[in-house]
């Protein structure tokens, strides 16, 4: 019979210990990478700049000019800028002193296209599927469900802010859908 005796091949406990410490850390840093992404999912993004709003923005990503703004277009203009979370939103002129207090989103109700202003009939007309919408983003048309969403808009040193819309909506009377 041959005897058992403790030789060079066979790892003491201290390294046992660290391999077993070694594998136990590979594997939690894996888990908690495949994991980060799916919790980051569920956990909804902070508001940043302490509820201060959006700052909109122009076609080549510059802060606009309330006063530039006003001074390029027309009472009852509906123009696009970038607004919160990145959506095209339409500013509205209401006088050559003042935008609207509020901001059309341009993203259509139905699919998901942007929705132009029509100067000639007055309304945002839907390129993809024919969607209405009058001149305050209130669907008059389907296929799409839902009116425009909304935002605030309000000048604060000379640029355009824009912030979420969580009021009743003054087009429906109902809650807002994008809230």
């Amino acid at each position: 019979m041959a005897q058992f005796s403790e030789s060079a091949d066979v790892p003491d406990m201290g390294r046992r210990q660290f391999m077993n410490l070694l594998t136990f850390g590979t594997v939690t840093g894996v888990a908690l990478g495949a994991l980060y992404p799916v919790v980051k999912y569920f956990i909804p993004p902070a508001s940043g700049a302490g509820g201060g709003g959006t700052t909109a923005k122009d076609e080549l990503g510059n802060e606009v000019s309330v006063s530039n703004f006003l001074e390029s277009h027309n009472v009852d203009d509906r123009v696009l800028v970038q607004g919160l979370k990145g959506d095209p939103t339409y500013i509205v002129v209401e006088s050559k002193e003042a935008i609207g207090d509020y901001g059309i989103n341009a993203v259509c109700t139905h699919l998901g296209c942007v929705v132009p202003w029509n100067i000639a009939e007055q309304k945002f007309k839907c390129p993809c599927h024919g969607s209405q919408y009058d001149a305050t983003g209130k669907v008059v048309r389907g296929p799409a469900p839902l009116s425009l969403a909304l935002a605030h808009t309000t000048a604060q040193e000379d640029k355009i802010v824009l912030t979420s819309w969580t009021e009743t909506d003054f087009r429906t009377g109902e809650a807002p859908w994008w809230g």
